[in-house]
């Protein structure tokens, strides 16, 4: 087994070691041990690994170090969600604590005020979505000219929310010498092509596979009837020993309804996440439940990749994700940096072959239980091996 190296021998500079150290960072995880020598060596990276490994680390601190004096932006980090840049911008300042840059935030759902005016104090670092960063090149308040290093974060999550046409028109505005570090859970054919276009003999840096949950979570498929998954999932939250809980929702609509319910709960104390909620009250509630003020938080998939919340017991899939990869982005919020977790999911007949699809992507069988003491009404896939619904083809249309 290999010995982990340290902070230290992994070439980090005197200032950026005093950030980690205060920080409270021991060591690298696998990622950062992988990644942070051949980006200070000035590396194009392919980077994938599982949520929770330490992804933001791996490419803000060699950034950190190697960033000196300019009046323009040097380095531009794009991500999906206003969440997750707000996030990036937290941990750069943490890492930048002993080498003050300055750091700004650009995202949609807020005014235009405040960043121009925050964009006309040169900012070192600018951590943004694609469509307001864009917004402020067409107005000409900001310049990439100068920038030298370039991140493109969650890019499967961007090719799914449509910015990839975006992505390649802020690449276009950067200089063609620069380092670019390039993050994605999974690399279907548009990625892999933006990848070959945007990077320069890129080093690959891969820790578990693409497809692979946390190992120390564990599964369970909760099987029921159509008409009883809320009254099951509700007893699930009461039955369950829990200090925090993630529930995901495919709709808005039913994260609301089933907040409310959750809410006649004693001892619950949730709160929900999704895009129709203002900016500031999403805010909140990721602090809230990051500190405590709230042990529950039920959420669409916003909320499911690469956001920093850590210590979550146990995640609750209100319906079998009808992606394979978003069960194994959604119970990533569990089991986070080597911590135990439980993955529920409630399962009714419809969703058989979408269940099926998760075991086979993630080359694991998920055992079916039954929550002791709830009266089931009688569904075919309490038997023990019911068989998947298949969906009818329409008739063919006669011709007349």
């Amino acid at each position: 087994m290999s010995v982990m190296p340290s902070f230290e021998e992994l070439g980090l500079s005197g200032p950026v070691l005093r950030a980690v150290t205060r920080a409270g960072y021991d060591e690298p995880t696998q990622i950062q041990a992988q990644a942070i020598p051949e980006a200070l060596q000035g590396k194009d990276i392919v980077g994938a690994s599982q949520t929770g490994t330490g992804k933001t680390a791996a490419f803000s601190l060699p950034i950190v170090c190697k960033m000196g004096p300019s009046t323009k932006p040097q380095c531009l980090v794009l991500e999906p969600t206003r969440e997750l840049a707000a996030q990036v911008e937290d941990q750069m300042n943490l890492f930048s604590y002993y080498k003050p840059l300055n750091v700004m935030l650009l995202h949609g759902g807020v005014g235009y005020g405040h960043q121009i005016e925050a964009l006309e104090n040169k900012p070192d670092v600018i951590i943004a979505t694609p469509g307001r960063l864009l917004d402020h090149m067409e107005k000409g308040n900001i310049d990439l000219s100068e920038v030298r290093f370039l991140v493109l974060d969650e890019v499967d999550r961007m090719l799914d929310m449509g910015f990839l046409p975006d992505v390649k028109r802020i690449i276009d505005q950067c200089p063609k010498e620069r380092q670019t570090l390039f993050f994605s859970a999974t690399m279907p054919g548009a990625i892999q092509t933006l990848a070959q276009w945007a990077l320069n003999e890129p080093i690959s840096v891969e820790v578990g596979g693409r497809q692979s949950p946390a190992e120390t979570v564990t599964h369970a498929f909760y099987p029921v009837g159509m008409d009883q998954r809320d009254d099951l999932i509700l007893a699930l939250i009461q039955k369950t020993g829990y200090d925090s809980m993630m529930i995901f929702t495919r709709t808005k609509k039913e994260a609301d309804t089933l907040l409310v319910r959750i809410k006649e709960i004693e001892g619950t104390k949730p709160t929900a996440l999704h895009s129709d909620i203002k900016q500031s009250d999403r805010t909140k509630a990721l602090q809230g439940f990051r500190d405590g003020t709230f042990n529950i938080i039920v959420a669409t998939d916003i909320a499911a990749r690469g956001l920093d919340i850590s210590g979550v017991t146990h995640v609750i899939n209100y319906r079998v994700p009808e992606n394979p990869e978003d069960y194994v982005h959604r119970i990533g919020r569990t089991g986070r940096a080597q911590q135990e977790g439980d993955a529920f999911t409630i399962l009714t007949a419809d969703e058989l072959e979408n269940a099926a699809a998760v075991e086979h992507f993630i080359d694991q069988k998920i055992e079916r239980k039954k929550l002791e003491g709830f009266d089931y009404a009688y569904t075919a896939l309490l038997e023990e091996n019911p068989q998947p619904v298949r969906k009818r083809r329409p008739a063919p249309k006669r011709r007349r």
